[in-house]
């Protein structure tokens, strides 16, 4: 069983961590002309402001007594599983998402939960849950109102006080596998939202609506429809000239945005991070070229309207799934002598961007992971300086990042007092082709993709980004891969969860670590701070999941049963977190050995397995991922108890959807090729 700890930054001389020191601070950057930058005692947006810095002004904490943090409180959320979402605190109450869509109210002095709201996917439209896991990442706080999406589309306005549901509209066609895990953001009297789907060819748009009805105020498309559909767009009839053949016709091109949208309180506008193109492969989705706007862009639409007024194609003819979904944050930099309203991003493809909000020009763009596909970016084009060959023309190609990207949806932090941006970041690596997956291989969207592995791959860095001289000013090596996002404060801390289940202080100016406490469950969302009676705290959410059911290198050992929780520290709290029990790697397989297996029902079920595996794991090995290892659930030992949970929907209320589309032989293949894999497990080392 495994105990809180907390230990002070003399306890870890024993302790392996790297870090590169800053050799000269860099000049602070000036905060946007008229518009505050960061949160204060309260932390309104899941990124702290509506500029998404990452950034608070509080300083009680500081780098000089951060060891005395301490546990003020816990919540412990039974039910959960993969928490992503940043919570935030209005008028002392703190609000956050879970898995599915739950919404928190919590006292941020006492811990207490006061409501809950559940949108019951489950029982309202139970076909989304096909399309993806459980995950939120956070609701909105606008004029005494909480919004807050559900996965089946549906976006929320909720009483802040009493969590009573005053609207509620559909902002996906109820019968589409567009689907919503990210978090709404407010703005002029209206709340936003896109979605996912690209990966099933979705078309995707982001949607404005009244904060106070629901009524639609607005919608963008990212990419363009048909003809028809375009004539008298401007910006979709630009667009559809960089698409080739009759795309609307089989898919809807992709791109919907399925995190991160930026709203500039100084220009009135809104900056959309726009996803993949579908297919994957590129000749098959646009013969002979295109670079198929307004996928992997930023996009600038005017905040009333709704109107294109400029975009940035990161990755023109994305092959990659990179995606620029990332936070955009803004800021005021001093470059060349002059002040520059500026967007940063670090997306998925390597670099990170600072960019000329005004005019969407590209001012800097430097490497910020491991990455081998280009060679740079040209600054005066805007575009990549690529690399030959990198779309798999002459046959398979390993690609770095991977799919997942050298910066995922994990938050990161600039803080205006140092002039960095504190950014969580991955390295692997991918590899694509067009042909016959292998057995750790997936066959999507007309690609096949598979991992690659070097020395480095499956650990992370955060890495504090000067994005006036380009470069990394101190970096710090994290075990895992698959981490959290961060805070950073006026007190000169960033603070940090990692998978492994250690929360984390650093100073912010050169990466020394300060203070850290064991969670007792990997984190992957961000932390935030407030203040309530002169008196700091610090929070975050720990329920590791989401992709990293996908991938060996982020299992780390923790159970799909393990706890989730909310943790809430303060200077000198005394809080004690209760027992749970340590990650293992050990897999309790169970099986029945008097059971005789079918070779050719477990080959035909390993086939259709594909579609479980991003919630329980390719080869049935989920790696602490938002699903259950089924080779430790008992249900696939009895064929009637596993077919009124695949088919039936037996445990929907749980997050397990049900497939319909599956008859009763090829359940019973899924559930042998389980067993098979379950046995194997059982009798390794015997």
């Amino acid at each position: 069983m495994r105990k809180n700890m907390l230990l002070g930054a003399a306890a870890f001389a024993g302790l392996v961590f790297t870090s590169q020191f800053l050799t000269g601070s860099p000049a602070p950057a000036a905060a946007p002309d008229g518009a505050p930058i960061g949160a204060g005692t309260e932390w309104r947006g899941i990124n702290a402001d509506s500029a998404e810095t990452g950034f608070s002004t509080l300083d009680q904490i500081t780098a000089a007594n951060a060891d005395r943090l301490g546990l003020a409180w816990t919540l412990e959320l039974p039910g959960e599983a993969s928490l992503e979402a940043s919570p935030i605190m209005v008028d002392g109450m703190v609000y956050f998402t879970g898995a599915y869509a739950t919404v928190y109210a919590v006292n941020g002095v006492t811990g207490e939960l006061v409501w809950k709201f559940e949108p019951k996917t489950w029982q309202h439209n139970p076909s989304k849950m096909n399309f993806g896991f459980g995950a939120n990442r956070g609701a909105a706080y606008a004029d005494g109102r909480i919004f807050s999406a559900a996965q089946d589309g549906r976006l929320f306005a909720l009483d802040a006080r009493t969590g009573r549901m005053l609207w509620s509209v559909e902002t996906t066609d109820p019968k589409d596998g567009r689907t919503i895990t990210g978090a709404p953001r407010v703005f002029n009297g209206k709340v936003i939202i896109g979605q996912g789907g690209a990966d099933f060819g979705m078309r995707g748009y982001v949607t404005a609506y009244d904060q106070q009805t629901g009524s639609q105020a607005w919608r963008f498309y990212v990419v363009p429809g048909s003809p028809e559909q375009n004539r008298g767009d401007p910006a979709m009839e630009a667009a559809a000239k960089t698409w080739n053949g009759e795309f609307w016709k089989t898919n809807g091109g992709g791109g919907g945005p399925w995190d991160n949208i930026t709203f500039d309180a100084e220009l009135n506008r809104i900056y959309v991070g726009t996803a993949n193109a579908y297919d994957y492969d590129p000749e098959k989705r646009s013969p002979g070229g295109g670079d198929n706007l307004y996928t992997a862009s930023i996009v600038a639409l005017d905040a009333d309207t709704g109107k294109y007024i400029w975009h940035y194609q990161v990755n023109p003819r994305d092959a990659w799934d990179f995606d620029t979904t990332q936070q955009m944050t803004l800021a005021t930099l001093t470059i060349d002598g002059k002040p520059r309203r500026v967007l940063m991003q670090a997306p998925k493809n390597g670099f990170f961007y600072v960019i000329d909000r005004q005019t969407g020009k590209v001012l800097s763009a430097g490497q910020i992971g491991k990455q081998n596909w280009a060679r740079g970016i040209d600054l005066k084009t805007g575009r990549p300086i690529e690399q030959p060959d990198i779309r798999y023309e002459k046959g398979p190609v390993i690609i770095y990042p991977s799919g997942v990207g050298a910066h995922g949806w994990m938050r990161m932090a600039y803080s205006p007092a140092t002039g960095l941006v504190y950014v969580p970041t991955m390295q692997l690596g991918g590899r694509y082709f067009r042909g016959e997956p292998a057995d750790d291989e997936v066959a999507v969207g007309g690609l096949v993709i598979g991992n690659h592995r070097e020395p480095g791959d499956g650990t992370g860095k955060l890495v504090a980004w000067d994005p006036v001289a380009q470069k990394a000013r101190w970096s710090v090596a994290n075990p895992t891969v698959w981490n959290g996002g961060v805070a950073v404060t006026a007190g000169n801390v960033v603070f940090q969860g990692t998978a492994d289940g250690w929360f984390t202080a650093y100073d912010a100016r050169d990466g020394r670590l300060l203070w850290r406490s064991q969670a007792g469950m990997g984190i992957i969302g961000a932390p935030m701070t407030y203040s309530i009676d002169g008196r700091q705290y610090v929070s975050v959410l720990a329920g590791y999941g989401g992709t990293a059911g996908m991938y060996r290198e982020m299992n780390v050992g923790w159970k799909y049963t393990g706890p989730r929780r909310l943790l809430t520290f303060a200077l000198d709290a005394r809080g004690t977190l209760p027992e749970s029990p340590a990650p293992t790697m050990q897999v309790n397989a169970l099986d029945n050995p008097d059971e005789k297996l079918d070779p050719a029902a477990i080959a035909g079920g390993k086939a259709i397995f594909m579609a479980c595996a991003a919630c329980h794991g390719k080869s049935v090995a989920s790696a602490g991922g938002p699903a259950p290892d089924l080779r430790e659930s008992p249900i696939p030992l009895d064929p009637d108890a596993f077919y009124q949970v695949v088919s039936e929907g037996a445990l929907m209320e749980r997050g397990m959807p049900r497939f319909t589309f599956f008859d009763r032989p090829k359940i019973e293949a899924i559930r042998q090729y389980i067993r098979s894999e379950a046995r194997k497990a059982a009798t390794a080392g015997k």
